[in-house]
């Protein structure tokens, strides 16, 4: 066996399809090779300061605690459970897909009573039997729902959710890792307690970093708690004297990802922020047409996907009737774009999240249908396909 390591390491240049991550900018790549600043140093913490501000024109929000922690969209997930809740609270978390299970799993680990509600992957969570659940169980402290499910591309409507949780006198928990930067999201409009993110999906920034914001009800939770958060890492009391002007230490920040994010969020400023999620809604219904001309089923429900709300709508599927791609991760062709694969199914997952989603259609087979999808061009390459075995969606 040769000794690689000692070789310099020159990837290929792949086109990323898959729900995360996403093909990244030149822009962004160049800002991680700037100039190492101390993670104490005046110059970083401006560049902290335009990062949150910027995070906040994202999210819709005012929460003076909207920052990016140092780890991916599951240090995100945990810290919103270690800082909320308490050994002996109660959660109810929508399980509808995959990270929803996450979700629970972390609750229950962080000490909670977990309660969980399951509805069929590909549908939307179902309010009344939420509210059902709120009126069995008392002294109910969070519900944790997942806006845009990695796992199978369904979106769940939140307005009406966060009143009814709000109702019962709970927090409401909310996972955008998919959906931040790619579909509406109106932290304070809809009154959300906390929500988290991830870099490397719709904000288009390398994965490491995890955008996450605490309102207010959320906030006194956690000043008020009588025990220790369970996490040093996560402790947002600590966290927050490092992020506010205290500029307490409390652990070395990512600088060059943080470099990143400031670069992809002025990307979306560039591009406005309405108009980055209206190029996902177009690139969405055009690959969604495209795919469905070849015969391939969408696993959301209808009236329940990214893109079918209107202008305010994100870019994300995933299909049926499409295990090719676990065949295509074993026997990789890099010469052709990578899907993602399902979470312990055999679909295909799409994404076409980032800034530089409506480019890469064309690898992808929209051109199936161009006249249908909206999009023009020549396009030749399609997804490779098998007919589906037994037991597979």
């Amino acid at each position: 066996m040769t000794n690689t390591y000692l070789d310099e390491f020159r990837p290929p240049q792949h086109i990323l399809l898959g729900p995360g991550p996403s093909s990244v900018n030149p822009r962004v790549l160049q800002a991680m090779t700037l100039p190492i600043l101390g993670h104490l140093d005046p110059q970083f913490f401006q560049v902290m300061d335009e990062v949150c501000a910027m995070l906040r024109e994202v999210y819709h929000t005012e929460n003076p605690m909207t920052v990016p922690l140092s780890s991916t969209g599951t240090g995100a997930m945990e810290a919103a459970c270690a800082n909320i809740l308490e050994a002996g609270d109660k959660m109810i978390v929508c399980r509808n897909g995959f990270f929803g299970d996450r979700l629970a799993d972390i609750a229950e680990r962080c000490g909670a009573q977990t309660v969980a509600l399951d509805f069929p992957w590909g549908k939307s969570v179902d309010i009344q039997v939420l509210a059902d659940a709120l009126e069995q169980h008392d002294k109910v402290k969070a519900v944790g729902v997942v806006h845009a499910e990695t796992s199978t591309g369904v979106l769940t409507p939140l307005p009406e959710i966060v009143d009814l949780v709000h109702r019962h006198n709970a927090l409401i928990i909310v996972d955008a890792v998919t959906s931040l930067g790619g579909h509406n999201m109106r932290m304070d409009e809809w009154d959300l307690d906390v929500c988290y993110s991830a870099t490397q999906k719709c904000l288009g920034s390398p994965p490491g970093l995890a955008p996450i914001s605490f309102g207010p009800r959320a906030m006194e939770v956690i000043n008020t708690r009588p025990s220790k958060v369970q996490s040093f890492y996560f402790n947002l009391k600590d966290l927050e004297n490092y992020w506010n002007q205290t500029r307490a230490y409390h652990h070395t920040m990512p600088i060059s990802m943080t470099y990143a994010l400031r670069e992809s969020l002025r990307m979306m400023m560039e591009e406005g922020i309405d108009n980055r999620i209206r190029r996902h809604a177009r690139v969405a219904s055009a690959l969604r047409a495209g795919l469905e001309a070849l015969g391939m089923d969408l696993m959301a429900e209808e009236g329940y996907q990214p893109n079918d709300h209107g202008p305010d709508s994100g870019g994300y599927c995933r299909y049926r009737g499409a295990a090719a791609a676990a065949e295509r991760i074993q026997h990789r062709d890099w010469r052709r774009p990578g899907p993602g694969a399902g979470q312990g199914l055999a679909y295909w997952a799409d994404g076409r999240i980032g800034p530089g989603s409506q480019c890469f259609l064309p690898a992808v087979g929209v051109g199936a249908n161009p006249a249908r999808s909206g999009l023009r061009g020549s396009h030749r390459s399609q997804p490779v396909r098998r007919p589906a075995r037994p037991g597979e969606l």
